[in-house]
């Protein structure tokens, strides 16, 4: 026999939306509550910045959104999709499309399955408490006046590009005299116009910044850790130029890297990624985030200890993301009915440690616990396999290593341009 709980989801982005859908095909009674004035989470464009540049001050009024003007989706809208919900273009001709776009994709997404009516806008949850066994109480705040609710599930689903992660710097930077900033608070070029940005980052965001403030930047250095760094000129860029690590700073405004280059620089650039943040969360420590862990997680979504009561979808990151969190909402659903049954505590418990065990005797860091690649289809297949549904498409597959190794790739830089579809099975 199944069951019917009364569910809250934190979050109206992408994430939210799917948890939504799948808890409400399950029958169960759903809430969404969104923070900001309307859906689609980390997609929404908000030209706002916070006043502190780096994130670091605690009372700073927040902006939940990372993202730029001139971004575009990293992935091909061939499976950017959901399983019975197609990306179709919607404006927008190109195979990678901008942020725009997405955001009207989740709004049909949403009002085609009824979703928008569930959402509560403009109210900020602050508090998530389980009181006694499968009773939560969340708080919200909306026009600031509180609100306690009683629930019997809690999906987190509230994203994790806004706390900004900075990088370690050498000893001597708070003497330093550039100004410093974090990708968070990067909207446009424009003030970055004539000045020389040492920008810290190896990843997707950092080179198409770079790109970005290249346009009106005098110089733009590009300082990765990756011992497989080769100190050069960026092709087609004459003032773009690929550094290993920082190595010292000076107080004269002086950057040096540990490939022997020296320069003077006016702002150092953070796009080093973001922290897991749960700031409404209370378990008494039975779920933590520590050097970016959240855990003990079970396959990254259920704490064995306040498990089904208690789930996240969206932690783990490099694999077809929007795939992941459909199957990992499917699966929290049918939990949550009682048609799929989760391992006793202990042994999802022991699953974790073994995880833990793995990565440690792998040399894995601690703060890449939640990254999937190289074994995300792996984990993908699981998933599928516990809510009864077929592994991953092979042309999905497919897409998804090619634009991988074209990243990649020395002109990884024009690949969405570039890029042509390598099956003839499009939505």
């Amino acid at each position: 026999m199944t069951q019917s709980v009364k569910a809250a989801v934190i979050g109206a982005g992408v994430a939210g939306l799917l948890a939504a859908r799948e808890l409400q095909r399950e029958g169960h009674r759903v809430t969404i509550f969104e923070k900001s004035d309307r859906l689609g989470g980390s997609w929404v464009y908000d030209p706002r910045v916070e006043d502190d540049p780096l994130g670091l001050d605690s009372d700073r009024e927040i902006v939940h959104s990372s993202v730029y003007l001139s971004l575009r989706t990293n992935f091909p809208r061939h499976i950017m999709g959901f399983s019975d919900y197609p990306f179709g273009k919607i404006g927008d001709p190109r195979n990678f499309p901008g942020h725009e776009e997405v955001v009207s994709f989740l709004n049909e997404f949403a009002r085609e399955f009824g979703l928008v009516e569930l959402i509560r806008l403009e109210t900020e949850v602050v508090r998530v408490e389980a009181v006694v066994d499968s009773v939560w109480v969340v708080e919200s705040r909306t026009s600031g006046v509180s609100l306690e609710e009683v629930f019997e599930a809690v999906v987190v689903c509230n994203g994790h590009h806004t706390e900004p992660r900075l990088a370690n710097l050498p000893a001597g930077i708070e003497r330093w005299p550039g100004k410093q900033v974090h990708s968070h608070n990067y909207r446009i070029p424009e003030p970055f116009r004539d000045q020389v940005v040492v920008m810290i980052g190896d990843g997707p965001s950092a080179h198409d910044i770079s790109r970005d403030i290249a346009t009106v930047a005098r110089e733009v250095h590009l300082s990765s850790r990756s011992p497989d760094v080769e100190v050069s000129k960026l092709n087609n860029h004459n003032n773009v130029w690929q550094h290993s690590k920082i190595d010292q700073v000076y107080e004269d405004g002086t950057v040096s890297f540990q490939d022997g280059i020296s320069i003077h620089a006016d702002i150092i650039f953070h796009s080093t990624g973001y922290k897991y943040h749960f700031p409404f969360l209370r378990t008494n420590g039975i779920v933590s985030v520590e050097d970016n862990r959240v855990g003990p997680l079970y396959k990254h979504v259920f704490p064995p200890q306040l498990s089904p009561q208690l789930s996240f979808v969206g932690i783990p990151y490099r694999a077809i993301l929007f795939l992941m969190m459909e199957l990992q909402s499917t699966w929290i659903a049918r939990v949550l009915s009682g048609k799929v049954h989760l391992p006793s505590k202990e042994e999802m418990l022991a699953d974790v440690q073994q995880h833990y065990q793995c990565m440690e005797e792998c040399g894995i860091p601690k703060h890449h616990t939640h990254r999937l690649h190289p074994n995300e289809f792996e984990y993908l297949d699981w998933l599928a396999a516990q809510v009864g549904v077929l592994p991953v498409e092979e042309r999905l597959r497919e897409i998804y290593w090619q634009i991988c190794k074209t990243i990649a790739s020395p002109t990884g830089h024009t690949f969405r341009d570039e890029w042509v579809c390598p099956t003839q099975h499009i939505n």
